[in-house]
């Protein structure tokens, strides 16, 4: 890390401004090169106008921000050129810099430099990430609690208490004639295990919860054709974006649509009417159909109050039966002819203003969007960290059979040292060069 690095920090394209971001030892000296200020002369953190220049040639007409090590994002001395947002002069601008002494950063180096220098760790790293394709309010008021701290906080009081009773065992062991230190029990340490598991129980379910704030909810609107799908879809995202017509077998492909209810983000998939069918093109929208009911976190199986319970009907209720699911009873303004008692039913239309209502608070109360709290929620967002964790908790598991087995508590000494690593990698505290290689690949460049 010893080199100096430049970005394009914002999005390459026509606007009003475009910025540049050098970072390293050398940055102030090596931008100075190509300017009409005197950098090296400037204070930390102030802004300087002038120009960008070739030779003689004037490029650009700048603001340059100077920030010098260690109160910067990288700890490193930072330069932030703020250029005109047309793409020549940006891509002009930033081909000078790497005729210097400076090469193109790699994606999400100016955060990997950020963590190896210890201004952030793993956690507040992905944060940063997250902050930036956030969706929702809520997401980005979780990605800010990251950034914040909040659970590598809880990591580490975990790791303090395991730490703990590491140190009390080790005591037990090497010198059992100090009265006056506390034996560490079976039962003692159980408590303490249940403790810790369910800060980890929290943390597991919380990154489950965050991956839905933060990608949103799949939903598949099911059903047989001329049920009422599109029209359900049409209403709630208030656009006729989906075909509605007495035809069925209207709808073929797949229709998706987003939606925010509470600051959640229901990523909508209309769905080909599942019927058998002769129809080639229908048949494959079909197959669609069955695949997408795989893959969705919610799915709404449509029937129509106007009809009695039909064969197509009962499959799909087969079909769906271990997913997450609503049972939306549709055209609830026409005569009730379908009989049917199952649990998370409710009674719609798409004539009224409230007719969809019921279905909206149903989808609140299933994924508890009402009590989602972001002040103290504390979560992991990369799947090979809460893997991690979700090992962990296996590991304490097998501490707690071993203890019921009569075990020594010394015995299990190595099985919580391994616990306590394993968070530590979690927050990085150590960490290996293929892990930060997986964390930051999927950066942009410039950040």
């Amino acid at each position: 890390m010893n080199d100096t690095i430049a970005a394009i920090s914002t999005t390459l394209g026509v606007g009003a401004i475009s910025i540049i971001r050098v970072s390293g030892k050398d940055a102030i000296k090596e931008v100075n090169k190509i300017t009409n200020i005197d950098l090296t002369k400037k204070e930390s953190h102030t802004i300087s106008y002038g120009y960008i220049k070739n030779n003689n040639e004037i490029i650009d007409e700048v603001l340059i921000t100077i920030m010098k090590a260690p109160k910067t994002f990288t700890k490193e001395n930072i330069v932030e050129i703020n250029c005109h947002g047309g793409i020549a002069t940006t891509k002009k601008t930033l081909e000078l810099l790497l005729e210097q002494n400076i090469r193109l950063a790699e994606p999400g180096e100016f955060t990997k430099r950020a963590f190896l220098n210890g201004r952030i760790d793993l956690i507040e790293s992905e944060a940063v990430m997250n902050l930036i394709n956030v969706k929702n309010e809520k997401s980005r008021k979780i990605a800010i609690n990251n950034l914040k701290g909040s659970t590598t906080n809880q990591i580490k009081k975990l790791r303090e208490k395991i730490l703990k009773i590491l140190t009390n065992i080790e005591v037990n062991i090497d010198y059992p004639e100090y009265h006056d230190i506390e034996v560490l029990t079976i039962e003692k340490l159980k408590k303490e295990l249940i403790t810790i598991e369910q800060s980890l129980d929290k943390l597991i379910e919380n990154s489950k919860v965050s991956k839905l704030l933060t990608n949103g909810i799949n939903v598949a609107i099911i059903g047989r054709p001329n049920v009422g799908k599109s029209s359900i879809l049409n209403k709630l995202i208030e656009e006729d974006k989906a075909i509605v017509t007495d035809i069925p077998g209207t709808t073929r492909d797949i229709v998706e649509a987003g939606l925010n209810i509470d600051g959640i983000t229901l990523n909508l998939i209309d769905t080909a009417g599942i019927r058998e069918t002769e129809d080639i093109v229908e048949k494959i929208g079909v197959e669609k159909s069955k695949e997408i009911i795989e893959k969705s976190d919610l799915i709404l199986l449509v029937l129509n109050n106007n009809e009695k319970l039909t064969k197509e009907d009962e499959k799909l209720l087969e079909l769906s039966k271990n997913k997450l699911r609503i049972i939306v009873v549709n055209k609830s303004d026409l005569d009730k002819k379908l009989e049917i008692n199952l649990p998370n039913t409710v009674y719609t239309n798409t004539i009224d203003d409230e007719g969809l209502s019921k279905l909206i608070e149903k989808i609140k109360e299933l994924f508890n969007l009402d009590q989602i709290e972001t002040d103290d929620f504390y979560y992991i967002s990369n799947i090979n960290q809460v893997k991690k964790i979700e090992n962990t908790k296996n590991s304490i598991k097998d501490i707690k059979e071993g203890l019921e087995n009569n075990i020594p508590i010394d015995m299990l000494e190595i099985d919580l040292k391994n616990i306590w690593q394993t968070l530590g990698e979690v927050i990085g505290e150590t960490y290996t060069e293929e892990l930060l290689d997986n964390l930051f690949k999927d950066f942009c460049v410039g950040k």
